[in-house]
């Protein structure tokens, strides 16, 4: 084989690829590093200023923000939904994958097909419902939509089908073991590394879920991206603020980020030499 190594040309696109996805995270500290007049500054310096520790503190004692409810909220919403879609994503992508019964391939082809559908679509009457139930400004009103995910059970049928061969499934029936069990033995730990790598993106995706969170709490009990368009809802918008207070809801995702990153990918590079 020729050229074993990557060459010049893989390591420049690399450091290209990886330039650009810093960038934004530099920007916002520079613009956060700085004070008011920074981002109109047409001599600004590319140099980070000295007040992002003061800008900081800005956002988490402005009182409209509410910062440190928010950053709790987040957690747990975060965590939560993750967790729900893992555990029914895998459960229902066993069934697709393993099980056979009457209609599931029709069954998983409309699961799949509801990802076609905007989520827009269903704010009105999604709304409509949790007035009604009088769940409107819980922090429930957007754990319980989410619980679930079609994505995620199509993305656990695809990889159980490879990772679990039938025979492992046959032979923990021949020893007695339940279709749960089956599962919770067989099942759940060969599923681990797709499991973790759905947690992970659900994870973030539910960090980041503005949209629905706006429309159905309450400005005194937010997720942090909600609490965070409260500090551009002045009639002068000091954008060394907004993206110092940006910077801070990143954090705990780049923490996430480490602590995680080499379990995802020993998890990955497990299942692959297992299969």
């Amino acid at each position: 084989m020729r050229g074993s190594r990557p060459g010049w040309f893989v390591y420049t696109s690399l450091v290209i690829v990886l330039g650009a996805a810093l960038f934004p995270f530099y920007w916002s500290f520079l613009i956060g590093s700085g004070d008011a007049s920074t981002i109109r500054d047409p001599n600004m310096s590319w140099l980070p200023g000295g007040n992002f520790i003061a800008n900081a503190i800005s956002v988490v004692n402005d009182p409209a923000v509410n910062f440190w409810k928010a950053l709790w909220n987040s957690i747990y919403s975060s965590a939560l939904i993750a967790l729900s879609v893992v555990f029914f994503s895998t459960l229902a992508g066993w069934a697709f994958a393993k099980l056979r019964f009457r209609g599931g391939k029709w069954l998983l082809v409309f699961v799949v097909a509801t990802m076609a559908v905007p989520t827009q679509l269903g704010v009105v009457p999604l709304y409509i419902l949790f007035a009604d139930l009088g769940w409107t400004g819980n922090v429930g009103a957007i754990i319980i939509p989410a619980l679930t995910s079609a994505f995620g059970v199509f993305w656990m049928t695809q990889y159980l089908q490879q990772a679990v061969p039938d025979e492992l499934i046959e032979a923990a029936r021949v020893d007695g073991a339940s279709s749960f069990r089956t599962f919770l033995t067989v099942g759940l730990p060969a599923a681990r590394p797709a499991a973790a790598m759905l947690g992970l993106f659900t994870f973030v995706s539910a960090w980041n879920n503005f949209f629905w969170p706006f429309i159905v709490l309450d400005r005194s009990d937010p997720t942090l991206p909600v609490a965070l368009s409260l500090l551009q809802s002045n009639y002068f918008v000091d954008y060394s603020i907004v993206l110092a207070g940006v910077l801070l809801s990143t954090i705990p995702l780049l923490i996430l980020f480490v602590f995680a990153g080499k379990q995802l990918v020993s998890g990955i590079m497990a299942g692959a030499v297992k299969g």
